[in-house]
């Protein structure tokens, strides 16, 4: 039966198209030449500045930071950020559009595309949902936590300080300090031990 899946005889079968040197070299010149490809990157400049470069000077920052070039922030001035966090690269860090405020404790890591928002759409409201209010929740993270790949932490979030948040965990609530969470939406699953 499992062959049958992988070689469906009716289906026609295709191969990637491999350039040669010449028609890349063609490629190249004609999207040099293209007006469309640098009215794009005048707006993916205008994106990195007003998602990147502009918060950087706004936020609060506290000493020796690490922030991938590529972390996007929103409303930076309800964001404020500990000593020595080390932010990866993809990450998202949004501050509620009207009061939803973001605190990071010190010695904090983030690892690539974790996402904080201090807000959500009120989604019973009417439609289209990107018309409606939001709701509003602070996002407090205590010090030397661990956020891994792709964790999503919800607005009205606290995280007690030492805890873990497993990769691609979904948080919304309260987490203990030096607790292991993980899961959509996450739980408990572990107790961090720091050996002295």
């Amino acid at each position: 039966m499992a062959e049958g899946l992988l070689m469906q005889s009716d289906q026609p079968l295709a191969h990637k198209q491999r350039l040669g040197r010449g028609a890349k070299l063609l490629r190249l010149i004609g999207a040099t030449f293209d007006p469309r490809a640098w009215a794009h990157l005048i707006k993916l400049v205008n994106y990195y500045n007003y998602s990147h470069v502009a918060p950087m000077r706004r936020i609060r920052f506290g000493s020796s930071p690490s922030v991938s070039p590529d972390v996007v922030f929103s409303n930076p001035e309800r964001i404020e950020i500990g000593d020595r966090v080390r932010i990866g690269s993809r990450c998202h860090i949004w501050a509620g559009p009207g009061e939803g405020r973001i605190r990071i404790g010190s010695d904090v890591l983030f690892g690539p595309e974790v996402m904080l928002t201090a807000a959500t759409y009120r989604y019973n409201d009417g439609s289209p949902v990107s018309d409606q209010a939001m709701r509003e929740g602070d996002i407090e993270i205590g010090n030397d936590v661990w956020l891994a790949t792709r964790a999503v932490i919800l607005p009205g979030t606290r995280i007690g300080d030492g805890a873990i948040i497993a990769a691609g965990a979904v948080v919304k609530g309260e987490v203990p300090a030096m607790a292991i969470v993980a899961g959509a939406p996450a739980k408990i699953v572990g107790q961090r031990e720091i050996a002295v």
